[in-house]
């Protein structure tokens, strides 16, 4: 470094970071020889610490504000550098300025699948992947435990550990807590609160607090999740018949307006022939059974014509004429007929009729 560049050193008087990046969470304030002047300004704003290193030992920490760099506000590097009666400009120091903000959207994910007991697709594997958000709430042990004498440290440089960290911790809770796979998805938010409190404290042993974390997102090796598919889709599919019915309706459209099956004739001939198929499957659905308890319909009582003293009465039913036998209007020789029978008949040679007179003396000989 040439001369001009070491006088410039000598007399910066105002000493301030002023970051545009996302990722920057520790910046080294770079100097020639790191010479402070006498006097200096020191700017620290919102969402910064600045941290002092002497001789590799941390000093003085500044929080947000404007400060005039004397023994007064230095009184740990003033005792380090054991001045009694005031310092010399210039003094020398590192100056970390540390960034206290929120970093946020950082992923974590399992690189490998994790292995559970599931009640009920017993023995298999997930994956799981989510963000969280972090920030320095300790700058000195975050300089001490991570940062070291990095002059520029970003997120990616930790991000690895917290997520290996993340991933642990997780993997023990979910096969302690043993929630079924298929209501992970309602627990989510519990799960993040839950995981976030359990690796609340190895954080802040790095001087960061981690302030959220999501579970976006808990998944089934892709050959389970090709089968649970199947399995929504018979849910959803729901009367199989209905459905076979369904897809043959489309399979006549289609063919009834296929141009290439013998100009649309076959196509025709084979949906007429499905519909007709289709039309018998639907009519044998819509059939009533027949109910097992109904008794069969009564028989129907014959009834007979009779003639009497040269008149034809009728068509009269049996119950009747059993009230004719009785009076003495009808005997066995009384002709009768009914439907079914060529000619009239005595009643007497008629089956249906016989019964009737089987109760009834036959009459007296002559005498």
């Amino acid at each position: 470094m040439g001369f001009f560049d070491k006088l410039r050193g000598e007399f910066i008087d105002i000493i301030e970071w002023l970051d545009d990046s996302r990722d920057t969470m520790v910046y080294r304030f770079d100097r020639f020889g790191n010479e402070i002047k006498m006097g200096a300004k020191l700017i620290v704003r919102e969402s910064q610490v600045a941290v002092f290193i002497n001789k590799g030992k941390l000093a003085d920490v500044f929080e947000p504000g404007d400060y005039t760099l004397e023994t007064d506000n230095l009184p740990i590097l003033s005792t380090l550098q054991g001045w009694k009666y005031g310092f010399h400009s210039p003094f020398k120091a590192e100056i970390y300025f540390v960034n206290t903000r929120r970093f946020v959207d950082l992923k974590w994910g399992t690189k490998n699948p994790i292995t559970l007991r599931d009640p009920e697709f017993g023995p298999t594997r997930i994956r799981a992947f989510g963000t969280y958000a972090i920030r320095v709430n300790n700058a000195a042990n975050f300089i001490k435990e991570i940062v070291g004498t990095d002059g520029h440290f970003t997120t990616d440089e930790i991000t690895d550990q917290l997520r290996n960290l993340i991933v642990s911790r997780f993997a023990d809770l979910i096969g302690e807590a043993k929630i079924p796979i298929l209501d992970m998805a309602a627990n989510y938010d519990e799960l993040g609160e839950f995981i976030t409190g359990k690796i609340h404290d190895d954080f802040l042993t790095y001087g960061i607090d981690i302030t959220k974390m999501l579970v976006e997102n808990i998944s089934l090796p892709p050959a389970v999740e090709e089968v649970l598919d199947k399995r929504t889709s018979m849910g959803i599919i729901g009367n199989l018949n209905q459905y076979t019915q369904f897809q043959a309706a489309n399979a006549m459209e289609k063919a009834a307006t296929n141009d290439g099956m013998a100009g649309g004739g076959m196509g025709m001939g084979m949906g007429f022939a499905m519909a007709n198929q289709m039309g018998q499957s639907m009519n044998q659905q819509a059939a009533p059974a027949p109910t097992a308890s109904a008794p069969p319909p009564l028989p129907q009582q014959k009834s007979f014509h009779v003639a009497i003293n040269g008149e034809s009465k009728g068509p009269l039913p049996v119950a009747q004429l059993q009230g004719l036998v009785n009076d003495g209007s009808m005997t066995r020789e009384s002709l009768v007929w009914t439907d079914g029978m060529a000619n009239w008949q005595k009643a007497s040679e008629v089956d249906d009729l016989k019964k009737l007179f089987s109760a009834t003396p036959p009459p007296l000989p002559p005498g």
